[in-house]
């Protein structure tokens, strides 16, 4: 799912329909400017927002940018996505 880094833990006690939880993270120690990391962070939690009512099941996630470059938008958004994906498969299985 690259450039991000997705940790999760599932919610086996939530009520269903609960809102998930995430952590959106970009490191200072690869982008050491603060404007980067903003956009970066801004980015994420955009695709995080069209997209999480793809999210079956509760989780809590935390999204690292883990790439030294600036992606443009459509590459964090395409992350996203199969992540959620991935998440998916696994609750089906």
């Amino acid at each position: 799912m690259w450039p991000l880094r997705v940790t999760y833990v599932r919610q086996e006690s939530a009520v269903s329909g609960q809102p998930s939880g995430v952590l959106i993270w970009a490191p200072k120690s690869l982008h050491k400017h603060a404007i980067e990391r903003n956009r970066l962070r801004r980015q994420m939690r955009e695709a995080w927002r069209l997209n999480k009512s793809e999210l079956e099941g509760a989780y809590t996630l935390a999204l690292n940018y883990i790439d030294k470059s600036m992606q443009p938008y459509t590459v964090i958004e395409r992350a996203v996505k199969k992540a959620i994906k991935r998440l998916n498969e696994e609750t089906d299985s």
